[in-house]
């Protein structure tokens, strides 16, 4: 028998945001003011977008509901930082003649909403003016902060008790639950973020070994010239891999070296239709396997994601200085959109970003040496480069 549901708690799900807030320092609480002033814009843009688009704007209920969740998300952190539980905000926004300060450890989401909420694919006049009046208020908020009008917690309870009840109604009339986005942005800021570091189970764990990718491997990667023309040239026990390559732009940009990334898919997410090719692992016991997944769709699938990233790396230095935590949140979501139907899909945002910025960090290398001897070092999720020997 299936387990019931359990309601999430206002309070439990500050928690579990808590624990996703990378920001600490005296600044933090005015970067929560400007994450909630930016979420409330973005809320009205999805509005537009489905003004604008119509028809072929498809995911505006699902976006209305990832927008409703990260403004949720900073009135967590700003409560959270004002030593103010979220249960008392949502509590006293609830009863408009509630002026309390105790915590509701048993008040959940559900609570807090009709039972019963029409559903809506489309923005209505009144979801705009409500959208229009939360905008409002949070601007307010964040004015009377930036003034010093919020010293104390009163002041601070009373303000945020005004944005959470506008939040609400914007809820109930765009027909969508703070239940359900809650509980979305609870997965994609721990799919972000996440409690702890589990990695997947290797794609092709099931297979044979002569059709799984390599767990350990060692590539040679150097430039030469022939004919006036450089080139870059990669090896493995002696065995030239794949073709010798050129940057293919009219102005050099050093994407030759870019086949370190498909090494860091490899090291990293378990994946490349890339690198499958270029060493023959194809998984052709599995037609559909083979066909789907590392058939030359699913090869220009993974190029098309390289060739992209790296025109977003060339404008942030190739990602240098970029820590954990730091590659941009949007640019993850791309790559996710870019594989779905693929099972990279699968790979949390987080592996995807280890594999950016461990990829990066070998071509960086490979900019600087012109040569390195890359190490695929599957079993611990690491690409690794060192100098080649000349």
């Amino acid at each position: 028998m299936a387990d019931s549901f359990i309601p999430l708690t206002i309070d439990e799900y500050a928690r579990q945001a808590a624990l996703t807030d990378q920001r600490k320092g005296k600044h933090a609480l005015s970067f929560s003011m400007l994450g909630v002033f930016g979420e409330a814009g973005s809320l009205l843009s999805e509005v537009k977008k489905k003004q604008r688009d119509k028809a072929s704007y498809l995911g505006y209920a699902e976006a209305v509901s990832e927008e409703l969740g990260d403004v949720l998300w900073y009135l967590a952190s700003i409560a959270r930082r004002s030593g103010i539980p979220l249960s008392t905000i949502a509590a006293n926004a609830m009863d408009a003649t509630r002026l309390s300060n105790a915590a509701d450890d048993s008040l959940t989401f559900h609570a807090m909403q009709p039972a019963h909420i029409p559903m809506t694919t489309e923005p209505s006049a009144q979801f705009e003016h409500r959208l229009l009046a939360l905008a409002g208020q949070i601007g307010l908020l964040v004015n009377e902060y930036q003034s010093g009008a919020l010293k104390g917690q009163a002041k601070m309870l009373a303000c945020l008790t005004l944005v959470m009840r506008q939040l609400i109604q914007a809820a109930n009339d765009s027909g969508a639950t703070l239940e359900a986005a809650a509980i979305k942005n609870q997965h994609k800021i721990f799919d972000r973020w996440p409690r702890d570091r589990t990695f997947p189970e290797p794609f092709d764990a099931s297979m044979d070994t002569e059709e799984q990718l390599p767990r350990r491997m060692t590539i040679d990667v150097f430039e030469r010239s022939v004919r006036k023309q450089v080139y870059v040239f990669q090896k493995s026990s002696g065995v030239f891999v794949g073709d010798r390559l050129t940057d293919n732009a009219v102005e050099p940009d050093d994407y030759r070296f870019h086949d370190v990334f498909h090494y860091a898919h490899v090291a990293v997410l378990g994946w490349s239709p890339v690198v499958r090719a270029l060493l023959r692992l194809k998984r052709k016991s599995v037609p559909k396997l083979d066909d789907a997944e590392d058939g030359a769709r699913a090869i220009l699938i993974e190029e098309g994601v390289t060739s992209w990233i790296f025109g977003q790396a060339q404008q942030l230095n190739f990602f240098e200085g970029v820590k954990r935590g730091g590659v941009p949140l949007d640019m993850l979501k791309h790559i996710r959109q870019f594989v779905t139907g693929y099972e990279s899909e699968r790979c949390p945002l987080w592996l995807w970003e280890d594999a950016i910025l461990q990829g990066y960090a070998a071509f960086r290398f490979l900019q600087k040496h012109r040569r390195g001897r890359v190490f695929i070092d599957f079993p611990n999720r690491r690409l690794r480069i060192k100098e080649l020997p000349l």
